[in-house]
């Protein structure tokens, strides 16, 4: 009877495991759309939040008319778009509505079956707080959205770069927690291999691969990826002139152009390198083929999406790499997670 107990939790688990890759992949769908909708400009288009009555975008004329008219009061339209017509408004206001139509959509994909699995019981009480959790931070985050939104409702018609990060880094962070989740759901004990694994190196690369996102986020919210379109030079330069150039200095990180740019450069190659130093130590420990095979992926993502971003430069940033690399980020801290699950040590041995 218990062996039939066992192959049932089992089954509960791959299954809620496989619901919330799926919730994963929408997750990693909406980080590329809002990147799309950062990229068109298209982020302003909807100037009110209406989470329970907005799913229906305008239906007949009037309603078009209206909500142009409504963006016609705001910054973006009188000092960006100024005579903007309303097939192009309609251009713009799409993709903002599908960015937010598909976050509801991933709202009701998880609370809908996290109901059904509840009341059949396949929720246990390690799983129920996380699970819980997830979904307070999905609120969350759509209230970030819009907290975001209304930044470049005031004045500058453009958002704070400040909280688009923050906006992006939630994400990052969900999407992180359900990936780590579904995996312990599908293994919830690593693979025997030895205790010396470097399951910290692991770790810390998590948090590299996190912090560079985060200053690409610096980036795309200054539009510093316009600013110099050579590499590995800055304007002729390898350090540039401009560096530091506002005071106090500790702005310059978040709020000058050269200095966000260069410091997104020099963390990606960064990263690089110490991916290829975990890379070679990795490969030199006896490890379980499934660990190794996740070190062998995070190598190459992590070459991949440097030449992207190096691609994405070069070519002025044209919407389809930019919004590669981005995606391209997820990829990169996906697997960053892939190899840090795999290395993890027991239980008993994770004080040692």
């Amino acid at each position: 009877m218990s062996v039939t107990i066992e192959y049932e939790r089992l089954r509960h688990h791959r299954v809620m495991a496989a619901w919330l890759l799926v919730i994963a992949a929408m997750v990693f769908a909406m980080v590329v759309l809002g990147g799309v909708t950062r990229l068109t400009h298209s982020g302003l288009s909807m100037v009110d939040w209406r989470p329970v009555t907005g799913w229906l975008p305008p239906l007949t004329e009037a309603e078009w008319e209206r909500t142009f008219e409504a963006y016609r009061q705001f910054p973006e339209y009188q000092k960006e778009n100024l005579g903007m017509t309303l097939r192009e408004f309609q251009g713009i206001f799409w993709l903002e509505y599908l960015h937010r139509l598909w976050g509801r959509l991933i709202g009701v994909a998880f609370a809908v079956p996290l109901v059904v699995f509840a009341v059949r019981g396949w929720v246990d009480r390690r799983l129920a707080p996380k699970l819980v959790l997830m979904f307070i931070l999905g609120g969350l985050q759509a209230v970030l959205g819009w907290y975001m939104v209304k930044s470049g409702l005031v004045d500058r018609p453009d958002v704070s770069q400040y909280r688009l990060t923050a906006h992006l880094g939630l994400a990052l962070l969900i999407y992180g927690y359900i990936i780590w989740t579904a995996m312990a759901l599908l293994a919830p004990e690593p693979l025997d291999a030895p205790r010396k694994r470097p399951w910290r190196f692991a770790a810390v690369l998590v948090v590299l691969i996190f912090v560079t996102a985060m200053s690409g986020g610096f980036v795309a919210g200054l539009d510093a990826g316009f600013a110099y379109n050579t590499f590995p030079l800055m304007d002729g330069e390898l350090i540039p002139e401009h560096l530091f150039a506002l005071q106090p200095l500790y702005l310059n990180p978040f709020e000058d152009v050269t200095t966000v740019q260069f410091n997104h450069r020099i963390l990606a190659l960064v990263t690089l390198a110490t991916v290829f130093v975990f890379w070679v130590i990795a490969r030199r420990a006896p490890l379980p083929a499934r660990a190794l095979r996740s070190v062998d992926v995070l190598l190459f993502v992590a070459v991949a999406q440097v030449a992207l971003g190096i691609a994405t430069l070069l070519m002025i940033v044209p919407i389809s790499l930019a919004a590669a690399h981005q995606g391209g980020a997820v990829v990169l801290l996906t697997a960053a997670l892939w190899s840090a699950f795999e290395l993890r040590p027991r239980r008993e041995t994770a004080a040692e």
